[in-house]
């Protein structure tokens, strides 16, 4: 049973963005292939790439270096977390690592799992503590943000004090190089470090929603091969999706899971002062927004309410929220900050289809 006095709150935070700068020219002399069958012309690269960066608003992405891993990145974002929060780091009593693809080696493209990739992170750590429960969090996108909610759930019950939520992805090594929708994938990660208060003065975790419509949309992205008939290994297989089906699924129903998260906690739209909403397209990103506010019958929506990094930092899945937490935080995102009583909202959609939404109050 939860303690209604007890709330969670993010006492540090933390990212890793590659060094490795991968932008939308190197793409030019790419063989595209709109589906199996399909190939595309690449005289019309310039304007495909052009095209593209319209919608998605990504001019560049980051890529690991030959030789990094997920769990490296994993554990670079969720050691400077913990040095943020100022903590022991034998005191954490959840480590939760969201991803979905395992570490994948820039040599050996097949996912490795085993062990978890949170066992991974613990020892790199060094965290010798047994009773440091750490576990994996395979949810799409909204990974992260499904670990923040499940790390609320801890600390409120009293089981536990102090959790670490990382989310952490190389897509630069799960997308085919002929789909036009690998230019979306980048890679990177983002950690925070959450600790339950009895005194946190109306500020921490507020609220959260979560949905997953699988009958109908579980089919929005899968893992096929490469659509390059000729590509040169075979059994390889790269990530996929249904780019229109899964715009529609996204406008059409994160604004309403969004305003469920805000009715839970008792606010409305006008009591928001940012939303982090997964980077997946800024044209998508956009609608939702804009939806969102003609639930509320607003039409006027401030120009700073809606960071945005992925112009320059791509889709990396579950870390785009945290990352954007994090740049946030520390003052490193021109133009955004967080006041003390903010209320900002935490979103992502993906891979499921799940969707979820946390209302925070900033302390």
């Amino acid at each position: 049973m939860t303690d209604s006095n007890r709330r969670s709150v993010f006492i540090g935070t933390g990212s890793h963005i590659p060094s490795r700068k991968v932008p939308n020219s190197v793409f030019l002399d790419t063989q595209f292939y709109l589906d199996y069958e399909s190939p595309l012309d690449p005289g019309d690269n310039p304007g495909t790439v052009n095209k593209f960066q319209q919608i998605t608003e990504i001019s560049e992405r980051r890529w690991v270096d030959d030789g990094v891993v997920t769990s490296d990145i994993a554990t670079m974002a969720a050691e400077r977390a913990i040095g943020s929060a100022r903590i022991d780091a034998e005191t954490l009593d959840y480590i939760i690592v969201a991803h979905n693809f395992g570490d994948v080696r820039s040599d050996n493209p097949q996912s490795d799992f085993c062990p978890t990739l949170a066992a991974r992170v613990k020892k790199k750590l060094g965290i010798a503590n047994p009773f440091c429960v750490a576990y994996d969090l395979p949810f799409g996108c909204p990974g992260w943000v499904q670990g923040v909610i499940q790390a609320d759930y801890f600390l409120r019950s009293g089981d536990a004090r102090r959790a670490l939520v990382v989310g952490a992805e190389t897509l630069s090594r799960v997308s085919d190089p002929h789909d036009r929708d690998s230019m979306i994938y980048s890679d990177g990660a983002g950690a925070a470090v959450l600790e339950a208060t009895d005194d946190a003065g109306g500020s921490g975790i507020l609220s959260h929603a979560t949905r997953s419509d699988t009958v109908d949309h579980a089919g929005l992205m899968w893992m096929g091969s490469s659509y390059d008939p000729d590509f040169e290994d075979h059994d390889r297989i790269f990530l996929k999706m249904r780019g229109r089906r899964l715009y529609e699924y996204a406008i059409s129903n994160v604004p309403s899971l969004v305003k469920e998260s805000l009715d839970r906690a008792g606010l409305t739209l006008t009591d928001v002062r940012r939303i982090l909403l997964h980077q997946a397209n800024a044209k998508m990103d956009d609608a939702i927004v804009k939806r969102l506010f003609r639930l509320y019958g607003e039409s006027v929506i401030p120009d700073d309410i809606m960071p945005m990094t992925i112009s320059w930092l791509g889709n990396s899945s579950v870390a785009t929220v945290p990352t954007l937490l994090d740049l946030i935080t520390r003052g490193e995102l021109e133009g955004h900050g967080f006041d003390s009583g903010d209320v900002i909202v935490l979103a992502s959609v993906g891979a499921g289809m799940n969707i979820n939404s946390v209302v925070y109050r900033y302390r």
